[in-house]
């Protein structure tokens, strides 16, 4: 059984990782409307791999006799500056979660609850790939001088359309 402090933090965890799947799926549109069919599919990845984040912590909640609580998700913003101000917020936004996910390994071990640090290990591993992944992209995008325009941006958003979505959540439970 989870102890009530544990239960809140990860229900907030899944109220966090609902509200990056939902910011996005609002980028990868915002994407489509640029004519970024590439950019606008990574995202679009993303998105589906924080809707499999927020699933495996609420059905875990469940198997520990905890209830889940879902919850109102804020406004997301749904216009961007550029290319690069999308990138840039992205990895800001990975680096947020990436805190958040700290915080909550330090409430499960402030309450000593061992089955949950190691539940958790597996996201802390997931955004040091989640960053990594960006800052890729965001390097590339700074070597294409920011907006690459041309046949810069177009190869980048050309290579971002071959990403395919593939349940990590299911592996190595």
């Amino acid at each position: 059984m989870l102890k009530e402090k544990v239960l809140k933090a990860l229900n907030e965890q899944v109220n966090a990782e609902q509200y990056s799947a939902l910011l996005y799926l609002s980028m990868s549109a915002w994407f489509e409307d640029k004519g970024l069919p590439g950019f606008a599919n990574w995202m679009y990845v993303q998105y589906q791999e924080e809707l499999t984040h927020a699933n495996k912590i609420f059905k875990y909640i469940v198997e520990r006799s905890g209830k889940a609580e879902v919850k109102a998700i804020k406004q997301m913003p749904a216009d961007f500056e550029s290319v690069l101000q999308v990138v840039e917020k992205t990895l800001e936004h990975e680096q947020h979660v990436t805190d958040l996910i700290n915080n909550l390994v330090d409430v499960a071990s402030e309450e000593r609850d061992h089955a949950t640090q190691s539940f958790l290990q597996w996201f802390v591993d997931e955004q040091v790939e989640e960053e990594a992944n960006v800052t890729e992209i965001l390097d590339s995008l700074k070597l294409i001088e920011g907006e690459g325009k041309g046949n810069g941006l177009f190869m980048l958003d050309r290579e971002l359309r071959q990403r395919t979505f593939v349940d990590t959540t299911q592996t190595a439970e």
